[in-house]
């Protein structure tokens, strides 16, 4: 008889894309917690320091912290509850698990946490296929009023 024990690490990506022109930014953190959720927040503030960001989001806990409001450029826009599908960031990740994760089995977290950094770095480097997954007419229409 062969004993198994079944354990169950996970590695958290968060990203913030800007479905008119496909741009993304993406970063590992080690938890989904509203400190953590505080980290991506600034980092993306101070890479898009000229910028007004709205930031659309579902209705996480950890999206929702108290205790740090959101950089002064950056406005959070929460989603109704359930509506995941309104949210163009979900569609990369499901693109992503599709053409990066397909039926891949990996050694370590160490190695899925590589594969997925270079998944997340070739979305950077393409704006065009970010913004052919997420550019649906009406945000780019509701954009342009």
């Amino acid at each position: 008889m062969v004993r198994a024990m079944v354990t169950q690490e996970y590695a958290y990506a968060y990203a913030a894309l800007s479905p008119a022109d496909g741009h993304l930014d993406s970063l590992m953190l080690p938890h989904v917690n509203g400190e953590c959720m505080h980290l991506f927040l600034s980092e993306i503030a101070m890479r898009h320091p000229d910028d007004r960001i709205v930031m659309i989001l579902d209705g996480a806990g950890w999206h929702k912290n108290q205790q740090h409001p959101p950089p002064p450029n950056i406005r959070l826009l929460f989603l109704p509850p359930y509506s995941p599908e309104l949210n163009p960031v979900e569609h990369l990740w499901d693109d992503l698990r599709e053409k990066h994760f397909h039926n891949r089995v990996f050694d370590s977290i160490e190695a899925l946490e590589d594969h997925l950094v270079a998944g997340l770095q070739n979305y950077e480097q393409r704006p065009e296929c970010v913004r052919s997954i997420t550019a649906w007419p009406w945000i780019i229409n509701s954009l342009s009023k």
